[in-house]
């Protein structure tokens, strides 16, 4: 289903019911995921390159 789709029925939806749907399809994803590929997309997700994390750590 290309994005444009996916974001038109998530457009329509409340925004807590959206919620709920896209949780489970990441619990569904992440099931048949890798560790990296999971942690990428929490990266990704939080607008942080794993380097920059790993980097402001080192400053505590």
């Amino acid at each position: 289903m290309p994005m444009e789709e996916m974001l038109k029925i998530v457009g329509r939806m409340d925004p807590e019911q959206a919620l709920t749907e896209i949780s489970k399809v990441l619990k569904m994803l992440f099931s048949v995921l890798g560790e990296e590929a999971r942690s990428q997309f929490l990266w990704e997700l939080m607008g942080e390159s794993r380097g920059d994390k790993v980097s402001s750590l080192v400053h505590l």
